[in-house]
């Protein structure tokens, strides 16, 4: 049963990065009636949050886009700086939203700022503890770090979904209200963050389908 689990996360996460490559090609053919292209709208959101500091850059990549709070600069990928699809100023805009996150101190990102050490840890030690815990006659204790070590990765995934549904929300917002994009344009761009969410929710689902499995190979062994 908790094979069946994991490859059905499996294919939730295969079907959630095709949704938004494909979201994302579709909207990237619709350019917004203003002309503003994704790197020029990100300087401005940025700049009405008095966020003059954080700098913008291109990097290599499809969607590859991301902020990094520990060079304060928002990163656009190729297929977003420079275009005025719908497509790229809606993420382009999303990025934004981080670092307002970062700089207004939103409670969800700091705690997954803080966790992530331990799930980097959990995602590489999990599985050769519970193995070496197994082959060591069923050594509960190594089984167990195992366990819980993978749990932080459980709740980074948790924690990520408000931190994602947040910058998102954001950047429909401002995007609306100042008047970057029209409304039929926002509605465009809000199709590709809903697409861009449903990866991170299928993260979730596959980090618990994989602690579920590791549970279950910890009581089978027992």
């Amino acid at each position: 049963m908790d094979i069946l689990l994991v490859i059905i996360s499996f294919l939730i996460a295969m079907w959630a990065s095709f949704n938004v490559s494909s979201t994302f090609k579709k909207y990237s053919r619709i350019n917004n009636s203003r002309g503003y292209t994704a790197d020029e709208i990100a300087r401005k959101i940025l700049d009405d949050n008095g966020l003059y500091n954080v700098q913008i850059e291109r990097v290599r990549g499809n969607l590859s886009d991301h902020y990094d709070p520990r060079d304060n600069v928002v990163r656009l990928s190729d297929t977003v700086y420079g275009k005025t699809s719908v497509a790229a100023i809606g993420v382009a805009a999303h990025e934004c939203g981080h670092a307002v996150q970062h700089a207004q101190g939103y409670t969800p990102i700091k705690i997954r700022s803080a966790i992530i050490p331990v799930t980097q840890l959990g995602s590489q030690l999990a599985y050769p503890l519970v193995l070496i815990g197994l082959i060591m006659g069923g050594n509960s204790v190594l089984i167990n770090i195992g366990i819980w070590v993978f749990v932080a990765v459980v709740a980074f995934q948790l924690v990520t979904l408000p931190v994602e549904f947040d910058a998102s929300g954001r950047a429909l917002k401002t995007l609306e209200d100042s008047g970057y994009l029209d409304r039929e344009e926002v509605k465009c761009s809000r199709k590709v963050l809903t697409a861009a969410a449903l990866t991170y929710v299928a993260a979730l689902f596959t980090a618990i389908a994989q602690l579920v499995r590791l549970i279950a190979i910890s009581n089978r062994r027992n």
